[in-house]
């Protein structure tokens, strides 16, 4: 859950809508502004842009035989060994691929925010930031690219099933050293500051069971305007994280909401169904290249430079393909997360039984992200990962079994409030 820069065209709207003195009556859906509207539709046509370079990019290393000119450089610096080869292949064609998006990344991640007056990010600071994505990418790609040519191997029938299922282990991995490999390259993480927030934080956990977790601190402001929390990790890595910004710009009863949403995330296991769903969407890409690949690469092998998939030159066709599966699975994929979405902002006002600060939370991000409360059927189907602003403030105003003595859904999943908690040290 996240919001963006402020928008001062809606500061008097936000005065009204947060006053005390109609506390108990339902928060009104903002109407979006000009900006906000703009916003929306220029969005619209750089995520057109940014789809169309994802199929076009591999395809054109693809049929320009680029590909297997890479292949060629990797063998020559591995010196004719397999494994290194894949590694080096791996790190060419991250590169490549990031070299080549670098224009519309940079607009769409600096441009863009600044002139809509959401980033306060020097172009230095976004240049490291990127330069760390784009090493981390390579890294990644070298570490792993190997599983699926070596079961293209050792399995030429079935490996796009055995690929599909080692997705699973892998993305569990990432879960657990994401947080304090991966998230710290990028962040500046400390302890919270505002203890009695904290306490309240680490209440709310007890109460979902979100127990053995440390609270964090992220320092964003000089970065961005940007809003955003989140529960995160497994094990020894689960951790609490809150921006800085989130804590300026919300009230301690829209945060507490916020999190309550986050951990409804975690409780639910809604991270889990994710894995599961990404594996059986890479199983079924990976299969229908299994399907199509050997006639194309008949067909185009004098253009691709090779005659076998299991050749590492052949990674541009799995991930064309892969693209136009997730392109074409997007609203079933987006449905479920709207869904997930959905229950998240139920299990956040269960356990805190606030319904204006929920409504008035959404109120926030509409506001502070140009946002525009109902988006449209197109966005809605192959952009909207959540439900739309208007329905999430108009679920928050109406929700409350608790006051009507109806039956709440996740109540059986909180714990007594617990007496102490540890307060982070570090």
């Amino acid at each position: 859950m996240s919001v963006h820069g402020i928008n001062p065209a809606l500061a008097t709207q936000a005065r009204k809508v947060t006053g005390h003195t109609a506390s108990t009556a339902p928060v009104p859906v903002p109407e979006p502004t000009a900006l906000a509207l703009q916003y929306h539709r220029s969005g619209n046509l750089l995520w057109a842009l940014d789809t169309t370079a994802g199929f076009l990019i591999p395809a054109a290393i693809l049929f320009t035989g680029l590909s297997a000119r890479l292949r060629r450089v990797a063998l020559q610096l591995a010196r004719g060994r397999w494994l290194p080869t894949v590694a080096v292949y791996a790190i060419l064609f991250v590169a490549l691929t990031a070299i080549l998006t670098l224009p519309l990344s940079w607009y769409a991640g600096f441009i863009r925010q600044h002139a809509y007056g959401l980033s306060n990010q020097s172009l230095g600071d976004w240049l490291g930031d990127w330069a760390t994505g784009l090493a981390v990418g390579c890294a990644v790609g070298a570490l792993v690219l190997w599983i699926p040519y070596l079961l293209l191997r050792l399995s030429p029938r079935r490996w796009w099933l055995w690929t599909g299922l080692a997705t699973i282990p892998l993305s569990v991995l990432g879960l657990i050293v994401g947080p304090i490999w991966i998230a710290p390259l990028f962040d500046d993480f400390g302890p919270m500051k505002n203890q009695a927030l904290e306490a309240r934080i680490l209440t709310l956990a007890a109460r979902a069971g979100v127990e053995g977790g440390r609270v964090y601190q992220v320092y964003k402001s000089a970065d961005t305007k940007t809003v955003n929390a989140y529960v995160t990790g497994a094990g020894g890595t689960k951790r609490i994280v809150l921006w800085d910004t989130i804590l300026a710009k919300l009230r301690p009863d829209e945060v507490l909401f916020v999190m309550g949403h986050e951990m409804g995330h975690f409780v639910l296991r809604h991270t889990l169904s994710v894995i599961l769903g990404a594996a059986v969407l890479a199983t079924l890409s990976l299969y229908l290249v299994q399907r199509v690949a050997g006639g194309l690469i008949r067909r185009f092998r004098d253009r691709f430079g090779f005659e076998r998939l299991s050749d590492v030159a052949s990674l541009p066709l799995l991930v064309l393909v892969g693209g136009v599966v997730s392109f074409v699975a997007s609203p079933v994929a987006l449905a479920w997360s709207r869904r997930q979405e959905h229950e998240a902002d139920r299990f956040g006002l269960e356990i805190t039984r606030d319904n204006r600060a929920a409504a008035l939370t959404f109120v926030r991000l509409q506001q502070e992200n140009l946002g525009v409360p109902r988006p449209g059927l197109i966005y809605t189907l192959w952009r909207g990962s959540h439900p739309s602003l208007a329905e999430r403030i108009e679920f928050a105003n109406r929700y409350r079994p608790w006051a009507t003595g109806g039956k709440m859904r996740y109540q059986h999943l909180f714990r007594p409030c617990a007496a102490r908690h540890r307060h982070i040290t570090d």
